[in-house]
């Protein structure tokens, strides 16, 4: 009896574990440059533009200034990105954090369309937010 508590112990750590990062973000994203916090806020000095691809309730929450918001499971288009910056320019894509899958989903879509100059901007507005830095 034991030794079966011990498997269905282990078991479910397992499960537990794998379910804890399965939802993780990957590091880098094929095509683009993952930045860190000090980074996007260069790029954010520098007139860069920044997509948050969050949902309409992360967005109302808050968010960095003058993001564009581009929900990535209904608006986030090459067109929508064309009608604010070219192919060549620089253009930062985040959303909430090593947590939430759709800064890589949707910067894998811009490289794929074409976008040059594209920045995963992987640890998202909670960092962002974390460091002080400007938010609307």
């Amino acid at each position: 009896m034991l030794r079966h508590a011990k498997i269905l112990a282990l078991i479910l750590i397992s499960a537990i574990t794998t379910t804890a990062y399965a939802d993780t973000s990957p590091e880098t994203v094929a095509g683009a440059t993952t930045v860190d916090s000090a980074t996007a806020k260069q790029m954010f000095d520098d007139g860069a533009l920044f997509i948050d691809v969050r949902k309409q309730l992360d967005w109302d929450a808050g968010r960095i200034p003058d993001a564009l918001h581009l929900n990535v499971k209904n608006a986030f288009t090459k067109d929508a990105i064309l009608a604010e910056a070219g192919l060549d320019a620089p253009v930062v894509i985040y959303c909430n954090g090593h947590n939430c899958m759709r800064s890589s989903k949707a910067s894998a879509m811009a490289v794929g369309w074409g976008f040059k100059n594209i920045s995963y901007y992987r640890d998202g507005f909670p960092a962002w937010k974390t460091a002080g830095y400007p938010v609307e």
